[in-house]
This record gives C-alpha cells, structure tokens and sequence, in this order.
C-alpha cells in the first residue's frame, strides 16, 4: 500500500483556492482511475484503488491545512506504512505556474501543511510540488494562496492536472522520470514546425519551337 495525500482546506468555500491544488491532483486521479468513492477516514477523505500494479490509497485530510499532520499520522498509523510509501501533493509558491517538481525530504519552506506533517512524522517523505508562482511579495502570500485561480490559468491548471494524471501509474511503480515526462507532454508539447515549406513553383512551359518550314516543305515531310 502506498498513501498519496493532497493537502488543502475543506469546505466548498476553499474548493478552487490556490492552496487545494493538492486536493485537485488527487480528484483528478480518483476519477481517472477508477477509484472507490471517497468515505470519512483519519480526519478526512480517503479512497483506495491500483495504479498499475500498486495498491494506492488517497487522502484529503479536512484538519484545516496547519493541521494536516494528524490526519496523515492517523493513515499511516492504520497501515503501518514506512516513509518511503508516502507521497504528499502541495502547492509551491517558487515553481511557476503549472511547473511541477518532485522532491524527497528536506525543510518545510514555510507552508504550514507540511510543517504540520513534519511535526508529526518527521521530514524524510516525498512531495511533489506543484507550481503556483508568487505574489511577488511575502505579505501578500496569505491571500494569494487562499485565492480562487484565476480564469486565466484554467488552460495550465486543467494540463498540469492532465499530465498527474497520465504519469500516475509510473509515479506509483517508482518511475520518477516517466512521471515526469508524461506531465511534460501535457504542459510542454513538443511543438510541430509552425512554417510549413512552400510548395515550388511548376517550371514555366516550354515554348514550342517556331515552324519555320515553307508549306511546300510541310507536305512533302507529311508523305515521307
């Protein structure tokens, strides 16, 4: 069993927060897959399904974000899981928009999900941060993150989101790289050639030879 965890808040109030992300990346799989319907477990939402040939359950926990660690230490309590199995989705302010970057271990960087986890199961789990950018300056964080996406990211969002999706099984199954270039493929397309060569131009015609032949010579040469 591997535990994947979206972080967020709950509520329909936060729902398209720039902070639910992790919660969106893990709807998106459970819809894809084929997953069980979502049912109340470990303070919050948990699903279970196979990616592959992995075993992989879901979670949302609806602690509130700075809360997050108890209902994730509740699931792997439950299952017994060593840190390797676990997987934690969140947002990331120092990505762009719809960059995505996995990470294993390391600081909490400030985002109080995660600081919440490391309180309660230490630092040595993997995340897989998902870019949202950054208001530009520290005070404005609180509301950006809290902040609806715009409609202007719908397009990134849904394609971020898309790729998750299509590497899923290769994240389960430990393929790093797979993962990530099947959420390339949704992000960053190979482009084709936008100038297409033109076609050449047909030779002009040869003009025909001019006859220069007496009408007296043409009958002749019609008879021999």
């Amino acid at each position: 069993m591997k535990l994947w965890v979206g972080l967020g808040n709950p509520g329909a109030k936060y729902a398209g927060n720039r902070h639910n992300i992790g919660f969106m990346a893990m709807d998106r799989i459970a819809a894809d897959h084929g997953f069980s319907p979502w049912r109340k477990a470990f303070q919050g939402l948990i699903t279970e399904g196979r990616l592959g040939t992995e075993k992989v359950a879901l979670l949302k926990p609806e602690t509130f974000m700075n809360l997050s660690g108890q209902s994730v230490q509740a699931a792997v309590a439950f299952w017994k899981l060593p840190m390797a199995d676990l997987t934690v989705f969140h947002d990331e302010l120092d990505l762009a928009p719809g960059k995505l970057r996995l990470k294993q271990g390391g600081g909490h960087a400030g985002h109080n999900g995660l600081r919440s986890i490391h309180g309660h199961l230490g630092d040595d789990y993997a995340r897989v941060r998902l870019g949202i950018g950054h208001p530009g300056h520290k005070d404005a964080v609180a509301p950006y993150v809290l902040h609806d996406f715009a409609k202007a990211d719908a397009d990134w969002l849904e394609d971020l989101l898309r790729g998750i999706s299509d590497g899923a099984e290769a994240l389960a199954a430990g393929e790093a790289q797979k993962f990530m270039n099947a959420v390339a493929l949704r992000t960053a397309p190979p482009r084709s050639s936008t100038t297409k060569e033109k076609p050449e131009a047909p030779l002009p015609a040869a003009k025909p030879e001019e006859d220069t032949r007496s009408p007296m010579q043409k009958l002749l040469d019609r008879f021999r």
